[in-house]
């Protein structure tokens, strides 16, 4: 079974706090070991002379050990509290998938 990779961009509304910013990604944080199948969060803030970040200032990724953990993720009960963090402080955001053992030839 493939493992997931699951990442996204935010861009924070206007007025956002770094103390609030924080507390985003540490409730996120907060479900490696509550969610099963998920292995692992890693985050940051955008940091690159490239500048093709279009407004987006921050990013995260999870690694799931399989789609149907990834699956059970979205509609589970911790990942909803930590969406009634997160979301009110979102004024874009971007997720996207993909499975590690899928190659692009």
């Amino acid at each position: 079974m493939p493992r997931v990779k699951h990442f996204g961009v935010f861009q924070f509304k206007d007025g956002t706090s770094s103390t609030q910013i924080d507390e985003c990604f540490s409730s996120m944080q907060g479900m490696v070991g509550s969610i099963p199948g998920l292995l692992n969060f890693s985050f940051g803030a955008y940091d690159s002379a490239e500048g093709l970040n279009d407004g987006y200032t921050h990013g995260f990724i999870m690694t799931f050990d399989s789609p149907a953990a990834r699956d059970a993720y979205l509609p589970h009960d911790h990942h909803e509290r930590v969406k009634e963090v997160v979301v009110p402080h979102l004024e874009r955001l971007v997720v996207f998938d993909f499975n590690l053992d899928e190659r692009v030839s």
